[in-house]
């Protein structure tokens, strides 16, 4: 091939591979040409994970705490008092910690990238070389990566987000929500955490309903997540009951042991 075409052709798929796996995958042949043919889950979405958390977060922390103020002996209107308490603070609280924590995550990420814009105005030379260092580390020819970076740093918006893609890891125009993921938190662990507490706010006495439910809840959000991450629905379900079960047996322990001594 020509050096132009070669770098041409080398330029595009440098800049595939700057910009981070999306839904297409697999290429198969149609005509000669290589088409996509699968897709890939989202692993960098900004609501699956605190959405997860939130849900088991909610559902093995309310079921604990419930469980624990039913081993003392509560009434059960202290124990659903307690349990909306526990939903309200922990869903506020997993809301606030969340937002916080993608916010700054998000600051600092803007603020490598400015650095990042800076250094392509002030030393140019010196960020294509850089670029072209990383394509030689990845098995391109020496003069082809050196040709590479060049085409991709003729537009400065172009070669600040490569730059940013292959040196940060992040996209500067899809950095993640703060308020997406806090708002998927809160509900999240909203939802987790009145599973444990409906029998009582239905007229429950008894801790037995809510163990069941709580369970129940356990096993099919711990599926449900194995459906996400390609485990066996079984592994999943049996790993979070197995989780939910024990955190909540010590709590339960624990409170009938404050139980008595109060007592």
């Amino acid at each position: 091939m020509s050096g132009t075409g070669g770098a041409r052709d080398a330029a595009a798929m440098a800049g595939a591979s700057a910009r981070p796996l999306g839904s297409q995958g697999t290429a198969v042949h149609d005509g000669g040409e290589p088409q996509i043919d699968h897709s890939h889950r989202d692993i960098a979405g900004g609501w699956l994970r605190p959405a997860v958390f939130g849900a088991m977060d909610g559902l093995v922390s309310n079921s604990a705490l419930i469980a624990g103020v039913a081993g003392s002996n509560a009434t059960a209107s202290t124990i659903a008092i307690t349990g909306l308490a526990g939903l309200a603070g922990g869903a506020f609280s997993m809301a606030a910690g969340e937002y916080t924590s993608v916010a700054s995550q998000g600051e600092l990420a803007q603020a490598e990238v400015e650095v990042e814009r800076r250094e392509l105005v002030r030393a140019p030379e010196a960020e294509r070389h850089e670029l072209a260092e990383l394509y030689i580390a990845r098995g391109l020819d020496e003069k082809l990566a050196h040709e590479v970076a060049a085409q991709l740093s003729r537009d400065p918006d172009q070669a600040l987000e490569i730059h940013a893609r292959e040196e940060l890891g992040v996209d500067p125009h899809d950095l993640p929500s703060p308020w997406l993921a806090a708002g998927a938190s809160f509900a999240a662990f909203a939802v987790g955490a009145i599973l444990p507490l409906l029998p009582y706010l239905l007229g429950a006495t008894s801790l037995w309903p809510a163990i069941i439910l709580t369970l129940t809840g356990l096993f099919v959000a711990g599926a449900a997540v194995s459906h996400v991450t390609a485990k066996p629905w079984w592994f999943g379900g049996l790993r979070q009951l197995l989780l939910g079960t024990v955190a909540g047996g010590l709590t339960y322990l624990l409170g009938m042991a404050i139980g008595q001594g109060i007592g």
